[in-house]
Parts: structure tokens; sequence; C-alpha cells
């Protein structure tokens, strides 16, 4: 396996929305109201609203490859365009993904080191994600990786208030 990633440009359009709704519905689509779960697809991976946050400065979307093949992609933010903690010392980790046939192959382990390079390169003192109550299979990949939960906040799904964990690593 040979493993690269890059940053998204705004002519990866296209292929960031797919793979956005792509792997976001792979997760999450069984547990949750169709009606709600189509609305949030709908608003958050719009070309318009991703056309829109490609070009924001400390927001930056990485697509990985195995050779040529795109196998994930992750978001990260940093200053103002994090979602929550909004700490200078601090990078985001949004989303973080890999497309459901090449899971299991250790590429998120992967890309999760990639970031913490990335972020130990910018002088971050810490990362932090959110990460949905219900998911015990990325809850366990975070620890596994260090993360520990220190808040919570609400997350929604349309019109579904639901609570996703925010977990943080120290560098």
């Amino acid at each position: 396996m040979s493993l690269y990633l890059r940053e998204c440009v705004n002519a990866d359009l296209d292929t960031l929305v797919k793979i956005s709704k792509e792997t976001f519905a792979a997760a999450f689509e069984k547990d949750n109201d169709p009606d709600d779960f189509q609305s949030y697809i709908q608003e958050a991976f719009h070309p318009n609203k991703l056309a829109a946050e490609l070009v924001i400065k400390d927001c930056h979307f990485h697509f990985v490859y195995n050779d040529d093949e795109l196998v994930g992609y992750f978001k990260l933010n940093m200053g103002a365009a994090q979602t929550d903690v909004h700490d200078p010392n601090a990078l985001e980790i949004e989303r973080i993904y890999v497309l459901e046939n090449h899971q299991g192959k250790k590429i998120g382990s992967w890309m999760l080191q990639q970031i913490i390079v990335l972020a130990k390169s910018l002088g971050k003192e810490f990362i932090w994600l959110g990460v949905w109550e219900h998911n015990p299979k990325a809850i366990s990949f975070y620890h596994r990786h260090g993360f520990i939960k220190f808040d919570e906040h609400p997350y929604y799904i349309g019109s579904d208030k639901q609570t996703d964990w925010l977990l943080r690593l120290e560098l």
C-alpha cells in the first residue's frame, strides 16, 4: 500500500461533494431518520457550501490516495474556522472518513498520524474533534490513539438534536 495525501483545491469540488456524501451516508444513514438525514446531507455537502469552505484560510480538506485511487479524505480547521473550541493552539479534525471498501486497512490510523505531524509542524498544542456518542467504533478508534473526552456539544442531523463527545489529544 502506497498512501499519500493531497490538499483539495477548487477544481476538486465535484469529487469532494461525492466522497463527502458517500462516506457520511455509509457511516450514519442507517441510524438516522431518513428525512432528517437527507435534509442534512443536502445542506452540509451542497456544492456551494463546500466551495465556500474550500476558500476559507483556516479550513483545509485533504484527499487520501492509495497509489492513484482515492480512498478517503479529511477536513481540518484552525483559528476562527473551528466549529467549537476556537483555541489558536488547537487543530480541529472536523471530518475524517475512509471509503467503505477500504476500511480495515489501517488507512484511518495513517491519516491520523499525518494530521498529528501536520499539527506539530504548525506548533499546535492539541488536536480535538467531535464524535457522535452512539458511534462506539469511532470512539474506540480515537481512544486507542490517545484521545480523551473533555466535553460534549449538540449536533443536528436535520431537526434531530444529537450529542457529540468532544475528544482531544495533547501533543
